[in-house]
C-alpha cells in the first residue's frame, strides 16, 4: 500500500516531519511542494531516512543553483538527521545513497573515506545473482533498537570488533579469484556475530526465516540494518534458489540491482525558484 500525509503550513517550524522542517530551516527555503515516493516500505534497515535526508539537501542546493561533491552532501545529512533532528544511529547509510556503488567505507574520528571494491564484471555479476532479498513483513524503527545497542556496546566490545575485522576478509573475498561462497559463509558468521549483540536484533520469526533459509539451501545471510525486522538478504547458489523461494514463499522477495552513481539531480532548474523568492 501506498498513501500520504499532506501538511498544509505557512511557518515552518509548524511542519512535523523532522527531516523537512530542520533542513528547511538550515537552508532557509521557503514556498516549497516536496513529493516523496518509495517503492520500499519505511523503518526497514535498507536506509530509506537517509536516503530521503540525501534527495531533499541534494535538491534544496539544486534549487539554490548550487552543487556539492557527494562527501559534503553525506556529511550534512549526517548533520540534519543526527544533529538537528537528534535521531539515533550510524552514518554509513548517508554515505552509501550519497556516492553509490559498492564501497569501503572507512570512518576515523574526524571523517570517513570511500574506496571502491574493485571486482570483474563477471564476478560483481555473480555476487548479484547470488543474492536474494525477502521483507519479513514488519518494520521498526532503529533508533528503539540502537538505544539497546547502546547499553552493550561495553560489554559486546570483542563481538563488536570481530566484526569489523571481517570487513578486510570480506573485500578480500570480494575482490580476489576465489570460491565466492566464501562470502556466503562469512555472512553467516556475520550474522551470529551481530544477533549476539542485543536480544532486540533477532525474534522467534526472525530466527525461523533464516533457519529455513539455510535448511533450503542458503549458504548465508544477514538481517539488513540495526534488527528487530525489516530486509533479510541471503547469499544463495543458483541451483539452491528455486528452493529457497519455495521454503519463504510466504514472505515477499524484492528484485534488486547494485546502483552506481549515487543521488542524482534529474532536472536542474533553479532559476524558477531563485526568481520568485528573491
Amino acid at each position: 500500500m501506498v498513501y500520504s500525509k499532506l501538511e498544509r503550513v505557512t511557518d515552518v517550524n509548524e511542519i512535523n516531519h523532522p527531516s523537512i522542517r530542520e533542513a528547511m530551516k538550515w537552508f532557509n527555503m521557503v514556498n516549497l511542494r516536496i513529493v516523496y515516493e518509495a517503492d520500499l516500505p519505511a523503518r526497514s534497515g535498507l536506509g530509506t531516512s537517509s536516503s530521503f535526508a540525501v534527495g531533499l539537501l541534494n535538491g534544496f542546493y539544486a534549487l539554490q543553483g548550487k552543487r556539492v561533491d557527494k562527501h559534503q552532501l553525506a556529511k550534512d545529512a549526517i548533520h540534519l538527521e543526527r544533529v538537528l533532528c537528534s535521531e539515533r544511529g550510524g552514518i554509513q547509510d548517508q554515505i552509501a545513497v550519497s556516492c553509490g556503488g559498492l564501497n569501503r567505507i572507512s570512518f576515523d574520528r574526524e571523517d570517513f573515506y570511500v574506496d571502491p571494491i574493485v571486482m570483474s564484471i563477471e564476478r560483481k555479476r555473480l555476487l548479484k545473482c547470488s543474492l536474494m532479498l525477502f521483507f519479513t513483513g514488519f518494520s521498526r524503527f532503529s533508533s528503539d533498537i540502537q538505544v539497546a545497542h547502546q547499553k552493550n556496546l561495553e560489554d559486546k566490545k570483542n563481538q563488536l570488533l570481530e566484526i569489523k575485522s571481517l570487513v578486510k576478509d570480506a573485500e578480500t573475498i570480494l575482490t580476489g579469484s576465489g570460491d565466492l561462497n566464501e562470502f556466503g559463509k562469512l555472512l553467516d558468521y556475520a550474522w551470529k556475530l551481530k544477533r549476539s549483540i542485543s536480544d532486540r536484533i533477532s525474534t522467534n520469526c526472525i530466527d525461523y526465516i533464516y533457519s529455513t533459509a539455510i535448511k533450503a539451501g542458503a549458504i548465508g545471510g544477514k538481517l539488513l540494518g540495526a534488527g528487530g525486522g525489516g530486509f533479510f538478504v541471503f547469499f544463495v547458489e543458483h541451483d539452491k534458489q528455486k528452493a529457497v523461494r519455495k521454503a519463504l514463499a510466504k514472505f515477499m522477495e524484492v528484485p534488486f540491482d547494485f546502483e552506481n552513481g549515487g543521488t542524482r539531480v534529474l532536472y536542474f532548474t533553479p532559476e524558477a525558484y531563485l526568481k520568485n523568492n528573491n
